[in-house]
């Protein structure tokens, strides 16, 4: 099993569509059996599902991310836990003990209430 954590100084970064980083988990028996951090090489959005897909991960660990994300990692059969926030290593040792607080209902949370659309960014 692979994990991937959206990744920014330690910490889960909360727009998938905008990370730069992931760290990468590679879990063996359930435990972690080593990390490394990969650079998204400028790949956003919906491209992350590939991206994602090529580098052999089968989970992610998010914040906000958006309905057209959510299925582009859908269509790459990633499973996906988002709405978390804090410590990368933390949330997948809670992932792995059944502990992770997360929201299965997840949405960006950047964009103004009524529409997903705010001028200059639109998730997809």
């Amino acid at each position: 099993m692979k994990i991937a954590v959206t990744y920014e100084n330690g910490q889960i970064f909360q727009h998938f569509g905008k990370t730069e980083q992931f760290k990468i988990f590679d879990i063996n028996d359930n435990k972690i059996e080593s990390s490394k951090i990969i650079d998204t090489d400028g790949k956003g959005h919906g491209a992350l599902g590939g991206f994602l897909r090529d580098n052999a991960v089968d989970t992610l660990i998010c914040g906000g991310i958006g309905a057209g994300a959510q299925q582009a990692l859908d269509e790459a059969l990633i499973n996906f836990y988002g709405g978390v926030t804090g410590d990368a290593d933390k949330a997948v040792e809670d992932l792995l003990a059944g502990k992770l607080v997360y929201n299965p209902d997840v949405k960006c949370s950047h964009h103004r209430t009524g529409g997903h659309d705010n001028g200059a960014h639109k998730c997809v």
